[in-house]
């Protein structure tokens, strides 16, 4: 135990913060189970204490940007349109009467009639997926709701998805696939039969007549595009992109010129033109013929065989493709990346409302996308999940200035600085992308120090994974950082809060009891063992939030060595690498949770192959 009580007692020389977990676990086991052991910080979060809707279809504010608040009604009124195989127009969100039947499987075809009874000003917005997106399409939906926004239709590529929404009273209709319903990987053989599928939905709807906006289910709307996207009544096509360098700095069109990144295919908005109807079919034609193609990657090869010129002087298209279909790249700082909006904040910088978040950029896979969208506050998660049994623990942190400000923004800074903190927020030093970058991409917006996103540093999908309890422990559910400051966290959990502030025992009021001045607090002495901890906290087992002052220092041993070295095992598996060292491969860095206990430790890339393994 030497190692770990020195971690505590020197905790101003960067020593890591894991026993801030192992506190974490021993007060869940008393308290039935906890699930937060994040850090709590969010300055411009709302602090209100009044009543919060219990529906889980009940909208949070925008996160960070200062935009106008969601409706917490689910049942506005919004543009009617009739459900497959009924006459009946039906709301968006009003449920079929639990005594009906489903209607049959053919009724829920796409045609054109289906597209015209939900499009408005001739434009349909669509989204597809299969089943194990079904809280991802319903988040999708329900920020279109909320800005008023009705003229959309869900893909379902499994029948299991199809009757779900359909009972949700969302406007589905079945793509025919019929598909796995679990979570396809990317890059895998179905992840690219999924992207086969967008663009024989594209060829679908475009002979249609109608201006089809396409999405991806792992975004959301932030406000209304429809306005933006009409203001360019020329354009052809109009595509996101991953660009992470501004080209401009309003809300124009980006400057096409200065676009060197790919063009992104999660939000694009075409006409039905001849031009892009010509694109679409030319694209289709190419994935079919070659399975071995990406999507995304053959429609910037078919869209880039032309750039350029400029339509005109002032609207930002330009030619592409064929030389006659007309092209727009939305700004990347408003139709926003996961890099332009979990790491730049590039909208914030340059005081712009965001329309989009699309969280690609990021390490963590699905579970990894959910969780960003659920730290920005803008994911919609049962009732249950804002008041789990056991309730929840948190902590403030504590970072020295010098860990986060003082010195060079380097390796060894951007380590102390990781290797001091438990869970988010993350401060980080250094951007984390898939190639070789010298800390932060030139041009870039990225600041030093910045907030950056848990799966930056974490592996969220191995920390959300059951890994068996025989050989890791008990599982330890987690919370973003910003819950406590979410609006959907319900009242009780508001009011049913215990502070716990950490004392040096032995001094006046430091012995473990709650009978101090002011109601809801605790001084607890640091470096306690797991017997105290199970002695104290077992009395407060009702108590929805404990949230300790502090960590360091907080923890001291277990008792059971069996459950601590599952617990190691746990821990060894939950942190990632950073990426990557220029001129050197490979050029991540694994992190290492348990770093002080090995001598001479340093943040360098494996000299050998023998060394490039995780730390376990």
């Amino acid at each position: 135990m030497g190692g770990w009580r020195n971690a505590v007692q020197e905790a101003a020389a960067s020593k890591p913060l894991f026993l801030t977990i192992y506190t974490t676990i021993i007060v869940g086991i008393v308290a039935t189970s906890f699930y937060v052991f994040s850090a709590i910080y969010s300055p411009s979060a709302s602090t209100s204490t009044q009543s919060i809707s219990t529906s889980w279809l009940s909208s949070p504010p925008l996160s960070q940007n200062g935009g106008s608040n969601f409706s917490n009604n689910i049942s506005q009124p919004t543009d009617k349109a009739s459900q497959p195989g009924s006459n009946q127009l039906k709301t968006i969100w009003e449920a079929p009467p639990s005594n009906s039947k489903m209607p049959p499987l053919e009724s829920f075809k796409l045609t054109k009639e289906l597209v015209g009874e939900r499009a408005k000003d001739n434009v349909i917005i669509v989204t597809f997926g299969n089943f194990a997106f079904m809280d991802f399409i319903l988040t999708w939906v329900k920020h279109l709701t909320d800005l008023d926004v009705s003229n959309l239709l869900v893909g379902a590529m499994d029948t299991k998805l199809l009757e779900a929404l359909y009972w949700e009273g969302v406007p589905v209709f079945d793509m025919g696939s019929h598909m796995s319903t679990i979570d396809v990987g990317w890059g895998s053989p179905t992840f690219h039969k999924m992207g086969r599928e967008k663009v024989l939905l594209i060829n679908a709807i475009l002979p249609f007549g109608y201006e089809l906006l396409m999405c991806d289910t792992d975004m959301v709307w932030l406000k209304d595009p429809l306005p933006y996207l009409a203001q360019y009544p020329d354009a052809d096509i109009l595509t996101s992109s991953d660009q992470v360098v501004p080209t401009v700095v309003d809300d124009r069109l980006a400057d096409w010129k200065q676009v060197g990144a790919a063009y992104n295919i999660g939000i694009f908005h075409w006409r039905p033109t001849e031009p892009a109807i010509k694109l679409a079919k030319e694209w289709k034609d190419m994935l079919l013929a070659d399975d071995k193609i990406w999507d995304q990657n053959g429609f910037n090869e078919l869209a880039r065989k032309q750039t350029g010129p400029a339509v005109d002087d002032d609207s930002g298209l330009f030619y592409a493709f064929d030389g006659t279909l007309k092209l727009g790249i939305l700004p990347e700082s408003i139709f926003c990346s996961g890099h332009t909006y979990f790491v730049q904040a590039m909208y914030e910088q340059l005081r712009l409302e965001p329309y989009a978040l699309h969280t690609t950029f990021q390490y963590g896979g699905t579970e990894g996308k959910r969780h960003r969208l659920r730290e920005a506050m803008v994911f919609y998660d049962p009732p249950e999940y804002y008041d789990a049994p056991g309730g929840f623990l948190s902590f403030k942190p504590s970072i020295p200035k010098s860990l986060l400000l003082d010195g060079e923004h380097n390796l060894e800074s951007h380590f102390s600085l990781i290797n001091y903190q438990v869970m988010p927020p993350l401060w980080c030093r250094l951007d984390r992308l898939w190639f070789s970058h010298p800390g932060v991409l030139e041009g870039s917006m990225t600041r030093q120090p910045f907030l950056c996103p848990l799966d930056h540093i974490f592996e969220v999908n191995v920390m959300l994974k059951d890994l068996p309890e025989e050989e890791f422990g008990p599982a330890i559910n987690i919370r973003e950082y910003s819950f406590l400051n979410n609006p959907l966290l319900p009242q009780q959990v508001k009011e049913s809060w215990l502070d716990v502030q950490l004392c040096q025992e032995g001094t006046e009021d430091c012995h473990a009891s709650s009978n101090t001045s002011r109601p809801g607090l605790l001084r607890f002495p640091k470096n306690s063992t797991e017997e105290m901890f199970k002695t104290v906290f077992s009395s407060f087992k009702d108590v929805k939030v404990i949230q300790f002052s502090s960590m360091q220092g907080a923890f001291y041993s277990f008792t059971d060595k069996t459950r601590e070295e599952k617990f190691r095992n746990r821990m060894k598996r939950y942190v990632g690498i950073w990426c990557c060292v220029e001129n050197h491969t490979p050029g991540h860095i694994y992190y290492d949770m348990y770093w002080d206990e090995k001598s001479g430790w340093k943040p360098a890339p494996p000299q050998t192959p023998e060394e490039d393994h995780p730390p376990f």
